[in-house]
């Protein structure tokens, strides 16, 4: 009699995007209503040096809680360097992602593997010393990779990195979750409406890992605010708070049955 496998659980995974001390109270705010929800199986995305000025310095206070939450299990991402384009883009289809899907915020899309592998490993370098641990994986600003960015990340040889519709493994390629993003606009009327639209719809999508991302600008807006609220309860309905690490530990196992079963 053949046994039956098991259906992967439905997980919820919630990220706290532009960690730095230029968002800090906004970052407070979003994390108390995240923790509501998720409690501390949440991610950080920390930006080392926010627009260039705006520095993580280790030893200020600001530091000091960076690794107080990285202490409680809250995961630690690299979210760029500066999170601002100062890049120049040869294709026309790099031209246009960078003016239509982001502010000038896309700093990885125009990068040389040069450029961003000494961003990667400077960022890299900065938040684990702060956090006293390696970080959990990277998040390009804006979701936005060129090729020398996705080059570099292959050799940077970290677990994690996820785009606006996949996380996966860098060194390998191997995909670790598919669906898009739940996230929020508020920069025009058109992209808060269309978000909102978006958000409810996507709540219900049947996706295996659904990812929720919120951003410091997202905390002026009641109505987005009430978005974030309804969809995370929505989700919570069908779903657990997990962890982006848990991807790679159910990798891991699925890894481990191929090969008991073979």
């Amino acid at each position: 009699m053949q046994l039956m496998t098991a259906l992967p659980p439905r997980l919820l995974l919630a990220s706290i995007h532009d960690v730095s001390p230029r968002f800090e109270s906004e970052v407070d705010r979003l994390t108390d209503e995240l923790r509501r929800h998720v409690g501390d199986r949440l991610a950080m995305l920390v930006v080392p040096n926010h627009w260039g000025d705006a520095p993580i310095v280790p030893g200020t206070a600001f530091a000091t809680r960076l690794r107080a939450w990285a202490d409680a299990g809250v995961e630690m991402f690299l979210h760029g360097f500066y999170h601002r384009d100062d890049g120049g883009h040869q294709r026309a289809t790099d031209r246009l992602r960078a003016s239509v899907l982001t502010a000038s915020e896309g700093e990885f899309l125009g990068l040389s593997r040069a450029d961003a592998a000494k961003r990667i490993a400077e960022g890299r370098a900065l938040i684990e010393d702060v956090i006293g641990r390696p970080v959990d994986g990277f998040v390009a600003p804006a979701w936005l990779y060129g090729e020398g960015a996705l080059e570099a990340l292959r050799e940077a040889r970290i677990p994690l990195a996820e785009d606006h519709f996949r996380v996966w493994t860098p060194a390998s390629g191997r995909k670790l979750a598919a669906g898009p993003v739940i996230t929020w606009a508020s920069r025009t009327r058109f992209r808060l409406l269309s978000s909102l639209a978006a958000a409810r719809v996507l709540r219900h999508a049947p996706i295996r890992a659904l990812r929720v991302g919120v951003h410091p600008p997202d905390v002026r807006s009641p109505i987005l605010l009430r978005s974030i609220e309804a969809t995370l309860a929505t989700a919570l309905r069908t779903r657990r708070p997990a962890r982006y690490g848990e991807l790679l530990d159910s990798q891991a196992d699925c890894g481990l049955m191929a090969e008991r079963e073979a």
